[in-house]
């Protein structure tokens, strides 16, 4: 009786072993789902991608190539190579969900000799970037052999999602004849990171289009630095390189165009290397400068004077300049246009002084801004600060002059004997008469 059930109990034990053995099996640990009998071919590595590169791959991608790299490791040539892949949920054989992912290699393999069986996979949209176990499963047969024979893989791959790097300037506006500080954002628009970025600025002269053409005018200019080490940039994330250039007057006008080389390591770990162009507008020097500041009467009004200069090489557009009062002057603010500001040559302006109140005299600051737009409209304010003198030329009445008390008098004498005369004269008449 002990006997009978030590006999069965032990039963019971193999029967769950055996269990247990399947259901770990199911997750890829201990005894595979697939048969394994065979080492004459061993498995190397696995990769979304095809023999000679890998492929970044996002999830909701579809009809992705998924590649298994092994090697003939028996003694003879196999033939007859095929592979049926099984990858977890959220994967799926582009031919549609619930269908085997098979592939076959495209001919024999020789003894000691590399292939590969490239699956073609969809992507689901939820599958989250990662890595996943896989298991794989090739059939193959010897050469003078008949009989087919099998051997089974337990791997695990990743979904690295894409990196998208783009370029573009912060100010895509550059002036001639001066220098100019250029700051360039390199982002990461992707989902897989990248490292060891460095980036060369292409020169050149040697950097020909199809057309026989340079692709670039920046042999024209005079740039301090060409190359950068950007490293590490996150999903999403931006770097930024800055460089000092001067700009010549013969490209204003003109578009500058700057090709980057841009190499990184990708989600996989390889290297590569793409290229980008920044462009640049060229715009004219507008640099101007006001002088000469004065006051002066002028048609009896005290009016603020001064001079305009422009010595650039683009004329200054729309320009206008405005008196304005500064510390405790009451002088009233007044805008005067004065049109363009062409280059080397002089403008004049003046603007009436008036007040606010009561005229005051004497010392008052004032600021002069002058205002102007450029050939892509935007607006320019240019300023200076200074001290002018308002004389007081306002008749006393204090003052009397007494020379005319004298005149006065000398007429008011002349008529009144000429008046005697005349009463003289006419009473002589009268007697007579």
């Amino acid at each position: 009786m002990i006997l009978t059930q030590l006999l069965v109990f032990t039963l019971i034990i193999a029967a769950g072993s055996l269990f247990i053995s399947d259901a770990f099996a199911q997750l890829g640990t201990g005894e595979s789902p697939f048969k394994r009998e065979f080492g004459d071919v061993k498995y190397l590595d696995a990769y979304f991608g095809v023999a000679d590169e890998k492929m970044e791959v996002s999830p909701g991608d579809q009809n992705v190539p998924f590649t298994v790299v092994l090697a003939n490791v028996g003694t003879q040539d196999i033939t007859g190579i095929k592979g049926q892949l099984s990858l977890p949920l959220g994967f799926s054989s582009s031919d549609g969900p619930g269908r085997l992912i098979e592939a076959d290699a495209d001919s024999n393999s020789l003894a000691g000799e590399v292939f590969t069986l490239t699956f073609f996979v969809n992507v689901d949209e939820r599958t989250k970037i990662g890595q996943y176990p896989a298991s794989a499963k090739v059939d193959y047969g010897r050469l003078r052999e008949s009989g087919i024979r099998d051997t089974f893989f337990e791997f695990h791959f990743k979904v690295t999602g894409d990196s998208i790097i783009n370029m573009r300037a912060i100010d895509h506006f550059l002036t001639s004849l001066k220098n100019n500080h250029i700051v360039i954002e390199i982002s990461n628009d992707g989902t897989a990171p990248v490292s060891g970025v460095d980036i060369e600025l292409r020169n050149t002269q040697g950097t020909i289009s199809s057309t026989a053409q340079s692709v670039t005018n920046v042999e024209k200019v005079v740039m301090l630095d060409s190359n950068w080490d950007i490293g590490h940039i996150a999903p999403g994330e931006s770097k930024f390189l800055e460089v000092d250039v001067y700009v010549p007057e013969s490209l204003k006008g003109a578009t500058l165009r700057a090709p980057m080389d841009i190499t990184y390591f990708n989600a996989h770990g390889d290297r590569h290397t793409i290229s980008r162009i920044v462009d640049f507008y060229v715009k004219g020097l507008i640099d101007t400068r006001i002088y000469d500041v004065d006051v002066i009467d002028l048609s009896g009004k005290q009016t603020v004077i001064g001079e305009i200069i422009n010595e650039g090489n683009e004329d200054a557009l729309f320009a206008f300049v405005t008196l304005e009062a500064l510390g405790d002057s009451n002088i009233k603010k007044t805008t005067q246009y004065i049109d363009e500001i062409e280059i080397d040559s002089p403008v004049p302006f003046n603007i009436p002084i008036e007040f606010e109140g009561e005229p005051r005299f004497g010392e008052h600051d004032i600021r002069i801004t002058l205002r102007y737009k450029d050939t892509i409209r935007d607006e320019i304010f240019e300023t200076i600060e200074t001290t002018i003198f308002i004389e007081d030329h306002t008749p006393d009445e204090s003052e009397f002059d007494y020379s005319q008390l004298v005149i006065l008098g000398a007429v008011a004498g002349i008529g009144g004997f000429a008046f005697t005369k005349f009463r003289a004269r006419r009473k002589v008449a009268n007697q007579t008469k």
